[in-house]
């Protein structure tokens, strides 16, 4: 298979990079989480791939995605829209959106806002909002955040040389390692990328674009969640608690839940063999049947009487 690569206009003109993957229905795309531009799925995307057709968007500002043209249009609603046109482009008029971490959002955002292009939902290791009052447990980053960003608007050149000084270092990779993951588990090339691609995000961005996600809430839209869902999270997920997947799996009727054994932030990457194995039967199983219980029966004819 072959990795094709392509660029998609945005409705503001930002111009957003996506790739596409293998083929078959339905077509499933990834969506990150803040900062990241792909280094989650490695495992997860071929595996997918050999069966449906993937699709990988790049949030605005990320990967290969430009800079959007106006620095304030980085909000979830704005991902939204570049995700739908990224949609429009590929020719897909229904899709299943697996999102992690800050994914989770965009996807039941983009269910609430325009639901018949949403076929399923995967949604791993990430809340339905408000994903810094809950990080460690602790309100310690929704305190900081405030003067953090205020620091970051007011001197962004300064901000940018230290983030990406910080985030360079070996003692973020070993505090990582100590810490965020389970390093037993996760190669260290995959955090590498992860650190690379975070070091390549404006800092101003990032700052903007985690405001816009920590003040957003979907939280009142999972009763109303129509589709197959399956929720996927980590059983020692300092990021997102592992209780607050299970509470957005009561809330969503119908939905499924995986608690990956152990599993961190990065479960995809710790225990991929299992994702993928929950993964393809959802996909095949409950997403297909409710595709097939969606076709419209053929009418049936009556023949007509001859006329005497």
């Amino acid at each position: 298979m072959d990795l094709e690569h392509h660029q998609t206009q945005a409705p503001d003109g930002t111009r957003i990079h996506w790739t596409s993957l293998g083929e078959g229905n339905p077509a499933v795309v990834l969506l990150d989480g803040i900062g990241c531009a792909g280094y989650v799925w490695r495992h997860l995307e071929p595996a997918l791939a050999a069966g449906h057709r993937v699709l990988h968007p790049q949030y605005r500002g990320h990967g290969r995605s430009d800079a959007p043209r106006d620095p304030e249009r980085v909000g979830l609603d704005d991902l939204v829209a570049d995700l739908l046109a990224v949609l429009d482009d590929a020719g897909e008029r229904q899709v299943v959106l697996v999102g992690h971490s800050m994914g989770v959002q965009v996807a039941l955002e983009t269910h609430r806002l325009a639901p018949r292009r949403v076929r399923g939902l995967v949604l791993l290791c990430g809340a339905p909002g408000h994903p810094i009052d809950t990080f460690h447990d602790s309100p310690a980053l929704k305190i900081a955040f405030p003067f953090a960003r205020a620091l970051v608007e007011r001197w962004p050149d300064a901000a940018r040389t230290a983030f990406r000084a910080v985030v360079s270092t070996e003692l973020a990779m070993q505090y990582a390692l100590a810490f965020e993951v389970d390093r037993s588990r996760v190669d260290r090339a995959d955090l590498e990328r992860y650190f690379a691609d975070l070091a390549a995000v404006d800092p101003t961005l990032f700052v903007r674009m985690l405001a816009s996600a920590a003040a957003h809430d979907t939280t009142d839209h999972l009763p109303a969640v129509d589709v197959p869902a399956l929720v996927i999270a980590g059983e020692r997920d300092s990021f997102t608690p592992v209780r607050l997947s299970v509470r957005m799996h009561e809330a969503i009727p119908g939905s499924e839940l995986l608690v990956v054994p152990g599993g961190t932030h990065v479960a995809p990457l710790e225990a991929p063999a299992l994702v993928a194995d929950r993964v393809l039967p959802f996909l095949d199983g409950p997403v297909a049947a409710r595709r097939r219980a969606a076709r419209p029966r053929a009418r049936r004819r009556t023949p007509r009487r001859p006329q005497r």
